[in-house]
């Protein structure tokens, strides 16, 4: 860049004219990390944060996954710093002779510089563009990194990227007075380490210079890729304990969170761990390896890139197993790194899986009575439980981020070890091989006959024209507004309920649909029971979307679903129970945050005002705000009618009431209902509405009031 800037006016011409060399600009080093973080870390808010974090672990679970080391804590400071620790070889603390700096300071400050590059230190790795540790550096504050190795315990500590002094005067702190290495850069030996314990700690303040406010470690997300890397290295001991101020006053004993993971049966125990249905079959184990050959860049020793042909060998883990319910809850890991995204290895296990079962669905096509249907990828997958994982030197990433495996030969081997490995078990001669492989055969083939049940189900059901109205079932009172993102569906309790409810909506963009008492708990029954069912049959038809893996919520009827029950047990039952229907068989209503629940108020007070004045109305939404309302009115001697009303049901209220405080727009309170973590929805509502009894039972003893809580909220 030019010493100096000047501001003129100039035409484009003499612009494009004068752009040359000179305004080019050449960001050296670890300077192109902070001018431009998006790149390695995808964002600067907490999942940037989280994903700094995540490269310091993965360094570590790498060294777990080659066989050194089998701990590693993750502790997240007061002041908030973190600090990871492992047990595993320690960086090598030697001079690396290209650049004469120490392997620990080459690691912290050289882009692309590290054990994964072929030198045949791991055979295969999570981080392997060998930015990680380096990045991470350059978007602290102050890192500090200590290594126990030879004997010996080495430091070495880092402001910005830069290594040098910090003198700190008691607790460690980004704030300390720094000053940068001068003549040359010292790693420093501060103790003795005992005879045989190598080891790594690092331990970086976030630089808030890079990060957004509000940017923070999240816990839970921390907590569950903890256990997930747990499952996924059998033997690996997991700590993560959270001392932050937060976290302290959130919990109950005001003690920091410490979760320590650690699990034996591997991806096997995974799948157990993952899958919140019944299982129709065990957890399957389908293992194997494959070849290839890769052209790549490899440094010669007169240091030139020269294209070679590198010979690889791919190991291929997948367990598996399915369940009576319809989702696909699915996993796939390269090296123990998660890819969201999937990519090549994804790719080839849907390509030899379905490939497989239409050959066995074909050459049993008359005994499981399948006529002209074709079977579609959603069948086959519907109720399967995966966790893919495969291990191969130097895989190809599309970004920094690893969330999409690009190496192309990959697909090829994973769908040959499917189709290998499947092709054992469906011809094994084994009674327990044979009624598993003949009830997945069934399921997949009822879901066939499901799903094209409920195409036609849907296309019946759409919107009907001025015509074909009378096909909405009667009981339905529908709002005049053609326009869905205003219109509003009231569920509501009961035909008392609809009285009141149709004098009060707003029939312009309100619609009404009542239903008698409780209906089916969906979570229990099967797909044909729940559409053969009145009452989950008319809500499906009235929202005109369809069910299941067909709902397409572009056709859903109305832009919001209320669900209006009465303020006690057997309302919060009857709304449990639709919530499990739209939870079940219209989720993405849920997700696109279009269901609510209506917020009755319990009680209504009556404040007479003296003299001609008219009274005042105040409803209240609990009993604790009900009591503070009573005593604001005794300390300004305000008097009150008593008893004071206490709303037992909708139907209690007039026509006004249930307009100013429930439907009204512009007074009411409603609830929505979110779906943050399907997983833990998924099980809560198997706990609470499932066919197993002892869990529900036990939950319902050790907290009855947590379990009315819940519902409510």
């Amino acid at each position: 860049m030019p010493a100096s800037s000047k501001t003129a006016s100039v035409s484009s011409a003499d612009t494009s004219s004068s752009y040359s060399a000179r305004h080019l600009s050449v960001l050296e080093g670890l300077e192109a990390v902070r001018k431009r973080p998006g790149m390695y870390i995808g964002s600067t808010d907490s999942r940037g944060l989280m994903h700094c974090l995540w490269e310091i672990i993965d360094n570590a679970v790498d060294e777990a996954l080659g066989g050194f080391g089998t701990s590693i804590d993750v502790v997240l400071h007061a002041d908030d710093s973190v600090e990871v620790r492992d047990t595993a070889r320690g960086i090598p603390v030697d001079i690396e002779p290209k650049t004469g700096l120490s392997g620990v300071e080459v690691v912290f400050t050289k882009l692309h510089a590290g054990g994964k590059f072929g030198g045949g230190s791991y055979a295969a790795s999570g981080g392997l563009h060998g930015v990680g540790a380096s990045v991470v550096n350059a978007l602290s504050e102050r890192l500090d990194v200590e290594v126990d190795r030879g004997g010996k315990v080495h430091a070495m500590s880092f402001h910005r990227g830069e290594p040098g002094n910090f003198v700190d005067k008691g607790e460690k702190t980004p704030d300390a007075p720094f000053s940068p290495f001068e003549k040359g850069s010292q790693l420093a030996v501060i103790g003795k380490a005992p005879k045989g314990v190598t080891g790594t700690r690092v331990r970086y303040w976030a630089d808030r210079q890079i990060f957004t406010k509000g940017a923070a470690f999240q816990t839970e997300e921390l907590l569950s890729r903890a256990q997930q890397t747990a499952f996924l290295v059998p033997g690996l001991s997991i700590r993560i304990r959270d001392e932050r101020p937060a976290t302290l006053s959130a919990a109950e004993d005001g003690k920091p969170v410490e979760r320590v993971f650690s699990y034996e049966g591997g991806i096997s125990e995974f799948v157990d761990f993952l899958a919140t249905d019944k299982a129709v079959t065990d957890t399957w184990r389908l293992q194997g390896t494959g070849k290839y050959t890769e052209t790549v860049p490899v440094l010669n020793e007169s240091g030139h890139m020269v294209s070679t042909d590198v010979d690889r060998e791919c190991e291929v883990d997948i367990a598996l197993r399915w369940g009576d319910g319809y989702e696909t809850v699915s996993r796939s890991f390269v090296n123990i790194i998660a890819t969201p995204k999937g990519g090549s290895h994804q790719a080839g296990f849907d390509q030899g899986l379905l490939k497989f079962v239409k050959q066995q669905i074909d050459a049993n096509a008359r005994r499981l009575k399948v006529g002209n249907d074709k079977l579609e990828k959603d069948d086959v997958m519907a109720g399967l439980t995966l966790v893919l994982t495969v291990r191969l030197p130097e895989p190809q990433f599309e970004g920094q981020t690893k969330e999409v495996l690009g190496t192309p030969a990959v697909r090829g081997i994973v769908a040959n070890v499917v189709a290998k490995t499947l092709a054992e078990r469906f011809g094994s001669s084994k009674r327990d091989d044979k009624v598993q492989v003949e009830a997945v055969l069934q399921k997949i083939v009822s879901e066939m006959k499901a799903r094209i049940a409920a195409r036609a189900h849907k296309e019946t059901q759409r919107r009907k024209n001025a015509l074909e109205s009378s096909s909405l079932p009667n009981k339905l009172l529908d709002c005049r507004s053609n326009d869905v993102a205003q219109t509003e569906l009231f569920i509501v309790e009961g035909d008392s309920a609809l009285g009141t409810a149709r004098a009060a909506r707003s029939s312009e963009y309100q619609a009404l649909l009542p239903i008698r008492g409780k209906i089916l708990n969906v979570q229990k029954a099967s797909v044909s029971d729940m559409l053969s069912n009145l009452e989950c049959a008319s809500i499906i038809q009235v929202i005109g979307a369809g069910s299941g893996r067909s709902f397409d919520i572009d056709s859903a009827r109305y832009g919001k679903v209320i669900i209006m029950s009465d303020a006690d047990v057997d309302g919060a039952h009857i709304r449990t129970l639709l919530l499990t229907l739209f939870f079940r068989y219209m989720r993405p209503m849920i997700e696109a945050g279009r269901v609510f629940a209506a917020v009755p108020p319990l009680h209504r007070v009556v404040v007479i005002n003296p003299g001609s004045k008219p009274n005042e109305t105040i409803y209240t939404y609990s009993e604790q705000e009900l009591q503070g309302v009573i005593a604001g009115l005794k300390r300004t001697n305000k008097r009150y009618q008593d008893p004071i009303q206490r709303y037992k049901g909708l139907g209690e209220m007039d026509a006004d009431q249930l307009a100013t405080t429930t439907m009204d727009r512009k007074g009411r309170l409603l609830r929505r209902v979110k779906l943050e973590d399907a997983e833990n929805a998924g099980r809560v509502f198997e706990l609470l509405m499932g066919n197993d009894v002892a869990p529900r039972k036990e939950f319902i003893i050790d907290g009855a009031g947590l379990a009315r809580e819940r519902i409510d909220t």
